[in-house]
This record gives structure tokens, sequence and C-alpha cells, in this order.
């Protein structure tokens, strides 16, 4: 996932937020006598309350007790609906009786109000993102004041997500552009083994990166299956944990392993991550090879992968060349960001290079070019999938949950919601977009092999049975329930 590095951020009046004397967020309620606030711990501000005292985010926690009088009036409207409106009347007896209450009443009671309050909140984020697409700003405020009472990010899924969409929206009405990171920026910068550890934990709970790399690799063993000298492209090699598979299955080909070299275009979030230059990925990949007696070379480009010139690449005559595309293009700016349309320039220089196969995988959601309020509504829905996914396989209390989440996806939520042009580095496209491209770069489908399909099949054996695979018109798609999530296919 991306994460961008620190910026200098601007002054807006949305969210009040403050920094107090020891580095936590606070927040400075708004003069209306009808709500009251947790008190977590004291603050710097006599006037303003902690909202968050653990993980230095500014949200409500909801291991806080909050009672408000709109909560009173919702419970009140729910009776009315369940019961009828002579159920106000029985209110002297359900509160004498209330103690005979069964448990399974109880929690028939709680569970009824957590389907409403979820439903709320979704509708809720909706009409806040509505008002503000038809510019009306009083209508936005007000969903804004009401919306921070009921995300958490500690919560449901949905008040997680609705945490990261609520900080997207303050910024985007702020028009607040390079600043959206106000908040998020605030908390203290994990360290580099901290980051590391936060992305090997998502990499677990969720098949989504591991579909992409067996996929890929898979179409890769296939290309390269008679070859004897392979040169492997990565765009985006992170940590290099793509490639650990497929130098193990080199290793067991018939007739001996091919001669391999991989060549690791870097990125911020890796390098930092790692703790230092692509050095280390090399070093680890070809202590690898040498256990499995592959013949390896590394060849690394601390280049910003728009900047990448075939020069850079060191492709050499009599090898087999294969170029990977793994999360990565959706970074790049197309014609409508920018006249040089770094993401078709790529194509088309890789395309010259006369590679044996290409591969692509890009999560499957359409935030490129769509206005505000659809690419609102798209975010919400497809990262409401991820967040439940991760709630299934990820214990809600799992003390790391929060910064799996804050460090590795929701910078990339806010970064959707609220940026626009060059600011707006997320730029996801559906797999028929790019299609598109590669067609015009002059690349034809590569067909997957039937062994990649079923070897994806046994992986998901792992998870919950919610995940689905299915493949359509020679691509392979992984999906969350029935939301795709990740699509995965190959050129040439």
């Amino acid at each position: 996932m991306y994460k961008h590095p620190r910026q200098e951020v601007e002054a807006y009046s949305l969210p009040p937020f403050e920094a107090n004397s020891v580095g936590k967020l606070t927040y400075v309620p708004v003069n209306n006598s009808r709500k009251r606030y947790c008190m977590l711990e004291p603050s710097s501000s006599p006037d303003s309350t902690v909202l968050i005292s653990n993980n230095n985010y500014g949200y409500d926690d909801t291991s806080a007790s909050c009672v408000t009088d709109d909560f009173n009036d919702k419970i009140k409207e729910l009776e009315t609906v369940m019961m009828g409106p002579d159920s106000l009347d029985l209110s002297l007896y359900y509160n004498n009786s209330f103690v005979s209450t069964s448990c399974q009443e109880t929690n028939s009671w709680r569970s009824t109000l957590e389907a409403v309050s979820r439903r709320d909140l979704r509708a809720d984020l909706v009409s806040c993102a509505k008002a503000m697409s038809e510019n009306d700003l009083m209508m936005a405020n007000s969903m804004m004041e009401k919306l921070r009472l009921m995300v958490s990010v500690s919560g449901e899924p949905i008040q997680r997500l609705g945490a990261y969409l609520l900080e997207g929206l303050v910024a985007q009405l702020a028009s607040s552009g390079s600043s959206i990171y106000k908040s998020l920026n605030r908390c203290p910068e994990p360290a580099s083994n901290e980051l590391l550890s936060y992305m090997h934990i998502l990499y677990e709970v969720c098949p989504y990166f591991k579909f992409g790399y067996m996929s890929a690799n898979g179409a890769i063993a296939e290309a390269m299956k008679n070859e004897n000298r392979v040169h492997i492209i990565d765009f985006q090699i992170g940590q290099g944990s793509q490639w650990v598979t497929l130098i193990q299955a080199f290793a067991e080909r018939p007739g001996g392993p091919p001669w391999i070299r991989i060549t690791g275009i870097d990125d911020m979030t890796s390098a930092y991550a790692r703790g230092g230059g692509l050095s280390i990925v090399g070093n680890r990949l070809a202590r690898l090879a040498k256990k499995f007696n592959v013949p390896f070379e590394f060849n690394s480009v601390p280049v910003s992968v728009s900047e990448v010139k075939p020069k850079n690449l060191g492709v050499r005559p009599g090898e087999a060349l294969a170029v990977n595309f793994a999360f990565v293009l959706h970074h790049m700016p197309d014609e409508s960001v920018s006249t040089e349309n770094h993401r078709d320039r790529l194509l088309r220089m890789v395309k010259s290079l006369s590679p044996k196969v290409v591969t692509l995988v890009e999560q499957e959601s359409n935030t490129n070019t769509a206005a505000f309020f659809p690419r609102f509504m798209e975010t919400m829905d497809y990262y409401d999938a991820m967040f439940e996914s991760i709630d299934v396989t990820l214990p809600r209390n799992h003390k790391q949950r929060i910064n799996v989440e804050q460090h590795c996806l929701a910078r990339d939520v806010v970064n959707i919601i609220a940026c626009e042009g060059a600011d707006r580095v997320e730029r996801h496209e559906l797999l028929g977009k790019w299609r598109s491209r590669f067609g015009m770069a002059g690349f034809t489908p590569y067909p997957l092999s039937p062994l990649v399909n079923s070897t994806i099949k046994i992986l998901l054996r792992n998870y919950s049975d919610k995940y689905r695979l299915e493949e359509r018109d020679g691509a392979l798609y992984l999906g969350w329930m029935k939301r795709d999530l990740v699509a995965s296919c190959a050129w040439k």
C-alpha cells in the first residue's frame, strides 16, 4: 500500500483537533448543550477534551462511555418503530421489568441497535459527501459534527473505515490539498522495523498480496519454462518477497534452473521499512539463490518509477525478459493529470523492450478520473469490503490492528477522498481500462496457466470462505463476497 512522506501542513479550521503538550490529539467541542464528551485524560486546554489516549488518533474510542441526548432520542424513536405508538406509555413497565429480561433478549436488543447504528453511519457518510458535492457547506459541517460521535478506530469495520473517510471529507472541505495528512502526520511516525511489521501483518492476514504475487509468478514461470537466461524487471520490488517462491520453483525445474537476473526499482515506503537501500533486497535474494543453487544477479535501480528510462534497466541480448507491474501502475499520473502521461509512457517503453511476458496486478476499483461523489462512494464500498475481511482474520482486540489499518490503509483512503490533481496519487482503474491501455501500447493478452488458478484455490483454503476466486476473460479476480478487490492478468 502507498504511504506518503511527511509534508509541511497548513492550518485550517476543520476538524477542530489540536496537539496538546504530550503529543496527543485533542478535540475542541462545539458550544452545544445537547452534546457531552468523553473525558479520557487531562488536556493542556481547559476548554477541550481528549478523545484518544492510546492511539494518538482524533476519534472517539468505543471503550469510552458517552451518553448523549441525541442517542436517547434515537432509542425512543426505535422503540416507537418497533413497538408502536403505545409503547411510550409502557416505558415505566419496561424500566421496572428490565432486570428480568433474559440475556438472549438483551443481546438481541443490542444487536438491533448496532445494526441500526451501522446503517445510520453509512447513510450519514453518504449524506455528508453528497452535501459537499452540492456545495452545501452548512449541511456538510453539521453532518461532520454528527459523524465525529459515530466513528471509532477500534469499532466495527464501518466505524473504523468511517474514521478515515471522515478525515478525508474534512480535508476535502477545507481544500487543504497537500496538507491532507494533518491529523495522520501528527501521529508519531513508526520506526522502520515497526512499519515493516505492520506491512507483514497485513500481508499475512489478507490474501490480496499473496494472490497477486502467486498469479504473476505463475505467468512468468510458464513463459520462461524453456529459457536458460531470464531477466525480471520489477517496477516496485519492495522487500523482494514475491521472488522467493519463484526462485525456489526455478530451482526444481527439470533440467536445472536458468540463470536469473532481477532488476529492482525502489519506492520510498519500502526503502524506509527495510531501513536501507536496495542492496538489502539484493543480498537477501542472492543468499536464497545460493542456497538453492540458482545462478543469480541483482541490478538495483534507485529511481522513481515515473523517471525510469530504458538505460536504467540494463536489458541485454540473449535474455528472456519478464516485466512485473504489481500494485504500482495506479500511482502513475495519466493524461488527466499531466501531459507527460507517465502511465501510458511506461507501457510504451516496456513494449519497446520486447518482453516475453508482462504481469499486471491491480486493485479493482474505479477512482482515477471519477468526480468527488462517485469517487467517495466507490472508495467506501471497496474499503468496506477490505476492512470487513481484516475483521474476520485479525481479532478486534489485536493490539497492532489499529496500527496496521492506519499506516497501511488509512493514507490511501484519505488521499483518494481529499486530494485532486497531482496531489492525488492513488488513482485506481478497473481492469477494462487497463486492457485498453495495454492494447493501445501494442500488447496482446497472455493466457494464464490453469495451474495458477488451482494453486491459488489451495492458498485460499487458509482464509475465510467469504473470499472468492473467479476467472473471467483471461484474468483472475480475487473478491470478498460480491466485491472484486484485486485483478491479475498477463500480456505479451
